[in-house]
């Protein structure tokens, strides 16, 4: 398996392979000899606890086989090195600088089980005082498994390490002590990237409205977040938002307040806010309420339409209950138990309800989008807390109408304002701290809005700029406690910890590196896995093949106007100014996909999105995701990357990818050619006409070429590519002997069937 970081002591090889043993193998008359062994320490990381000889398993079936090495659990990492050495003779193509391949971060810890007399038991806390297991079997959030057998160590030291590892891993714990506090790299290296915009002050906002050439007000008073504490340092709220009430939201903790997200061209904005309890009682919430939605009317063409996703939506509840059910078919400790799920998996994953919560939230984000690109309405969405699905509708709506979103930097700075300066709560929902209580609600929100933008990802490759295994990467960096990125749940909690101020910090104040600086984890040829091969600058294109062009602030339509042929609204604006209560009994976006009752508003909906289906597709405009239910798929690379049988040699995305970009590379070989002997030009267009014909071409392909070293390596690609080779693996693509008779003879009569279940399976996947 490539290697994932430098976790490992520095070794000189010795040999070329690993030896793997079983415990029938070992003398039990001669034990393996105790030598502790350390990784190499990053700087600020102590250790916390160590033993050895430590057996770890590998996932080959149940014959138990593994390697022994030692068990050492750090303030940032549970690690295990091998005493056997591993000879570096394949190109690590995707090194991680802050954790290796045997390398646990502890906040990527999800669940630890203990193995006692062949029963497996879930580990908890108050479990710690019990017998110490045989086995310790650890699930990761990136869904890695890992299963160490403590028989062959000495009892105490046994016992040390089990509780140690639940300790530091499950107890909950305050924010001081994530390693982010202890980690002090040489912060001369963490600069900030200077093409990621921050949205940490005023200038960053301004440039962003300047953009999108919004019209609205920028509100300032909250930068030391003595207003709002959930809501970010700087912000936009409608022109017609006074002074006065702005301070009368403090009343409602900001709640109602309409916190600008975007401006589309025609004038009409996105705007996103927490819910405000209204109560017949008390009339006051509810006059605020109307006053705010006014001023959000009369941002453009006095017209708003809002949505209450905790209507429309699943709860967080919801989320979370159907990632979990998803999760376990993936997190698999060995071969035999991967094949027993495999008979009904896809059925399995269905019943989840995973993909179906995908498939809403994208949903949604299309009736949006409908609403801005089609009537140019204002839109105002809202939720409880506000920054929960509010952040993932938002964001989508914004990748599909702004190509500026779907580069790797516009992405990011996309992330920093809607999520990290938005105030998502990242402490909680990621369940950093493993606190218990019903406040701090463990709900994986970020990783649902990243499988929604890899189902646009997959449907539109050349559409963006970034990779799947960028996504990948930046979901494993959650819960990576270097980065600040993802510690805190809000602007105000981020600013106090990271101030020389703050009572909590223990030297000072907190330089914590960003995740968007790749440096920190990367080297740059692994960055360059980073970005889609297949993308091309629209920009560019566009002038060298001398087409006016739009300024970078400007989204170009998919859909003219004559494409929507709806009546114009008579008396539209004497209607709406009449009388504020009728302007603001506006509907709600339908669920036009949802429902086959097709209201006007609904027949709208669906024209609009069929009529987009009809067009040419335009990658560097709007773009819509495909909904039916095959297209919106597992997200392979992520959930499949760790399971050896389901690996296929050669194939996947990658080397799909990766073909696709030689042909293109040869394409433009040969346009160079072209180039060179077409003096005269071609169809007597002349040298001028042949030499601006070839650079718009190989423009077209400049971006464009082979994964990167991978021209004449040795590497065999394969779908879990770069996270994983095949060559390391004992690669199975049968099912195992003891379980063919038990799916096939135990039921001779349904043995056919069975079959042609499981043929389609494998074609499927």
């Amino acid at each position: 398996m490539l290697s994932l970081g430098s976790g490992g002591a520095k070794q000189t090889p010795k040999a070329s392979f690993v030896s793997y043993v079983t415990p029938e193998e070992i003398n039990p008359e001669k034990e393996p000899p105790k030598k502790e062994r350390y990784p190499d320490l990053l700087p600020g990381e102590v250790v916390f606890c160590s033993a050895s000889p430590i057996l770890k398993y590998t996932q080959d079936e149940l014959s138990q086989r593994g390697v022994f090495g030692t068990l050492v659990c750090t303030n940032f990492r549970v690690s295990f090195i091998s005493d056997e050495v591993q000879a570096e003779d394949t190109i690590q193509h995707f090194k991680n600088k802050l954790y290796g391949e045997n390398d646990i971060p502890l906040m990527c810890v999800d669940h630890i089980y203990g193995g006692y007399d062949d029963k497996k038991k879930l580990i908890t806390c108050t479990l710690l005082k019990n017998k110490c297991p045989s086995k310790i079997i650890i699930h990761c959030k990136d869904l890695r498994v890992f299963q160490y057998c403590l028989t062959f160590t000495d009892e105490k030291d046994a016992r040390k390490i089990f509780q140690g590892i639940v300790h530091h891993c499950l107890e909950s714990k305050s924010l001081k002590c994530v390693f982010a506090f202890s980690y002090n790299a040489n912060n001369a290296e963490m600069q900030r990237k200077g093409r990621t915009v921050m949205f940490d002050s005023i200038d960053d906002w301004a440039q962003e409205m300047k953009r999108t050439k919004g019209a609205c007000r920028l509100v300032v008073e909250n930068q030391s977040s003595e207003l709002f504490q959930r809501l970010p340092q700087y912000f936009f709220v409608p022109t017609n938002v006074t002074e006065e009430d702005i301070q009368n939201a403090k009343k409602f903790n900001g709640k109602g307040l309409p916190i600008w997200c975007w401006s589309h061209h025609s004038g009409c904005a996105l705007f996103k806010t927490a819910a405000l309890p209204l109560m017949q009682e008390d009339p006051i919430p509810q006059a605020y309420m109307e006053k705010m939605l006014n001023a959000v009317a009369q941002n453009y063409l006095y017209s708003v339409k809002t949505e209450d996703l905790s209507d429309t939506l699943p709860s967080l509840q919801e989320v979370q209950l159907s990632y979990t059910k998803f999760k376990q078919f993936f997190l698999i400790d060995n071969s035999t138990e991967f094949w027993m799920s495999d008979v009904k998996w896809f059925s399995s994953l269905e019943s989840a309800g995973w993909l179906d919560i995908i498939r809403q939230c994208l949903q949604k984000a299309v009736e949006v989008v409908e609403c801005l690109e089609k009537e140019n309405t204002n839109v105002l969405i809202m939720e409880e807390e506000g920054s929960d699905l509010c952040c993932v509708i938002s964001s989508l709506v914004q990748l599909m109408l702004d190509p500026y979103y779907r580069t790797l930097t516009g992405f990011q700075s996309l992330v920093q304002k809607e999520w990290v300066a938005g105030g998502h709560n990242f402490q909680d929902r990621c369940n950093h701290l493993h606190l218990k209580d019903k406040e701090h609600m463990q709900t994986p929100v970020f990783l649902l809005f990243l499988e929604c933008v890899w189902q646009l990802l997959q449907q539109h490759s050349p559409a963006f700029q970034f990779s799947e295994t960028y996504l990948t990467v930046l979901s494993d960096s959650i819960h990576v406690p270097v980065f600040s990125t993802f510690l805190f749940n809000s602007v105000q909690q981020r600013v106090s910890m990271m101030t020389a101020k703050s009572p909590q910090t223990q030297r000072g104040p907190l330089n914590c590196p960003t995740v968007w600086d790749w440096s920190v984890q990367f080297d740059c040829r692994a960055q360059e896995f980073f970005i889609n091969p297949l993308y091309t600058d629209k920009l560019r294109v566009d002038k060298l093949t001398k087409k006016s062009h739009r300024p970078k602030h400007t989204r170009q339509l998919s859909l003219p106007s004559s494409a929507f042929k709806t009546p114009p609204k008579k008396g539209f604006f004497k209607e709406e100014t009449d009388s504020l209560k009728k302007m603001l009994r506006v509907k709600r976006l339908s669920r036009w996909m949802l429902s086959p009752d097709a209201s006007p508003q609904a027949s709208t909906a669906r024209e609009f999105y069929e009529a987009w289906l009809r067009r040419p597709l335009d990658y560097h405009g709007v773009l819509l995701p495909l909904l039916d239910g095959p297209a919106v798929r597992v997200w392979m690379q992520r959930y499949l990357r760790w399971i050896p049988e389901v690996q296929i040699c050669g194939g996947g995305n990658v080397a799909l990818t990766n073909r696709l970009a030689e042909l293109q590379g040869e394409v433009r070989e040969l346009l160079r050619r072209l180039e060179r002997q077409c003096g005269g030009g071609i169809d007597g267009g002349g040298p001028h006409h042949a030499n601006a014909a070839a650079a718009h071409h190989h423009h077209l392909y400049d971006n464009v070429g082979p994964l990167p070293h991978l021209r004449r390596s040795s590497v065999r690609l394969s779908s879990s590519f770069p996270f994983a080779s095949i060559r390391n693996w004992p690669f199975k693509p049968a099912i195992p002997t003891s379980m063919l008779q038990g799916l096939f003879v135990s039921d001779p009569d349904n043995m056919a069937d069975r079959e042609d279940e499981y043929t389609e399976t494998i074609s499927l996947v």
